[in-house]
């Protein structure tokens, strides 16, 4: 019979427990999550046109401390794929500037960070104006120090829960530097997923893990690697992915995914060894770390 505890959502030790069980796993052996779909660009009233799609993994390990804290650590990856094939692309043909560029993949393995009692604020890079409340709503004058307690929504076994971030920041790829790869001083990338996981999952003390599938939507300027800096195209992109973990490992992973990954560096598709807390990297700090200016 399963080792089942009910939860108290209005207890940040709770939700913070919920969390990381859903977003991760306690077990030792990696429990691998996927996002695909497809992104389009969005110009003024025109209407809305698939580029390319918009895929990878992530594996997160998890481990709650005496405190009710618990710290995360893993390993993601990114790739820009063919929308005919999802095979992920070397280069891509800019149907605006009609330049063929060089596709960027990304491979971040400092993915870390511990959840307290207070609602985290997310940091991106090494930008001290970046940090912002998790599901920040309504008047942005809030207080420095909110409880960790998260709009969860519970339909019987059915757990829903709504998860934003809006971020608005300088642009780590300086226009200075990479006149063709930045789009601005400034980047405003969001990211918003409707999650659905279980409450006996999440609540059975002996499952490391509960199962999660998400709808992922995201908004952001022009990647940097599509060299639209200078291009006269005011737009952004909208990407629409589905976003879970895994019930049978690779298997449920795109096949091409898996391909790629296994060709470059299988060892993301496993744990790191270590739990240092690295900074979070987005595509822009990753990109302009590890590209030679332009300028």
């Amino acid at each position: 019979m399963a080792n089942r505890q009910p939860l108290d959502f209005t207890d940040p030790r709770d939700n913070v427990y919920a969390f990381a069980k859903m977003w991760g796993s306690f077990a030792p052996e990696p429990h691998i999550g996927v996002f695909h779909g497809t992104m389009f660009a969005s110009i003024g009233t025109d209407r809305l046109m698939p580029l390319f799609g918009f895929a990878g993994t992530g594996v997160t390990k998890v481990k709650q401390l005496d405190n009710g804290h618990v710290i995360m650590r893993g390993k993601e990856t990114g790739f820009f794929t063919d929308l005919a094939t999802g095979v992920p692309m070397k280069t891509w043909d800019n149907p605006f500037t009609g330049e063929t560029v060089e596709v960027y993949e990304f491979f971040n393995d400092k993915i870390g960070g511990e959840l307290t009692l207070e609602l985290p604020k997310l940091h991106v890079g090494d930008n001290p104006d970046a940090a912002v409340h998790m599901n920040l709503l309504g008047d942005q004058d809030q207080p420095e120090t909110i409880p960790h307690i998260l709009p969860w929504q519970i339909y019987g076994d059915e757990v829903l829960l709504e998860w934003d971030y809006a971020h608005s920041y300088a642009n780590p790829v300086d226009p200075m530097r990479f006149p063709r790869s930045s789009t601005g001083p400034w980047i405003n990338p969001s990211e918003h997923f409707t999650i659905y996981t279980s409450l006996a999952e999440l609540e059975d003390r002996d499952l490391p893990s509960a199962h999660f599938r998400a709808g992922f939507s995201r908004l952001s300027p022009w990647w940097p690697w599509m060299r639209m800096g200078g291009s006269g195209v005011e737009g952004v992109l909208f990407g629409r992915m589905f976003s879970r973990t895994t019930h049978r490992g690779l298997d449920d992973v795109p096949r091409p995914i898996v391909d790629r990954i296994m060709q470059k560096d299988p060892s993301y598709l496993e744990y790191p060894e270590d739990w240092e807390i690295g900074p979070i990297l987005s595509t822009w700090e990753a990109y302009a770390r590890d590209t030679a200016p332009e300028a």
